[in-house]
């Protein structure tokens, strides 16, 4: 299950996005119109510059503004950055230990084929396909 982390840093992207200009998006005028708390938003965008994917300044005129192009940005990595891995079994997440039972287990093909369609949407999804201009 993806958190409220998650999809409202995807709502952060989005938003930037849509009202991205010169100079930096205040905080509470991202959380006024996501209707989102700023105090929450604080700890979200906090991860998401450490992450790369925004950029940050404080004081007078300060905010947040996206790194890189809208097109720049697929939602797989906005979701794995937010969440962690998105596999749905621990065998199939990146840098985990092989499980013993691999050539004998029976459901490994599912989970899979579940696992590739899962990053295949996040990973095919731009930021830009979910911007209204």
């Amino acid at each position: 299950m993806i958190s409220t982390k998650g999809r409202y840093a995807i709502r952060v992207m989005i938003d930037l996005a849509e009202n991205q200009s010169d100079g930096y998006i205040p905080l509470k005028d991202i959380a006024a119109r996501q209707e989102v708390s700023k105090k929450y938003l604080e700890i979200i965008v906090k991860e998401m510059v450490t992450g790369g994917l925004i950029t940050g300044a404080s004081g007078k005129g300060g905010g947040y503004k996206l790194c890189r192009k809208p097109e720049d940005y697929n939602i797989g990595e906005i979701l794995e950055l937010m969440e962690g891995t998105l596999s749905p079994i621990a065998c199939l997440s990146s840098g985990t230990n092989e499980c013993p039972r691999r050539k004998a287990c029976q459901t490994l093909p599912m989970w899979t084929e579940f696992d590739n369609l899962v990053h295949d949407f996040f990973y095919g999804k731009k930021l830009s396909d979910l911007i209204h201009s």
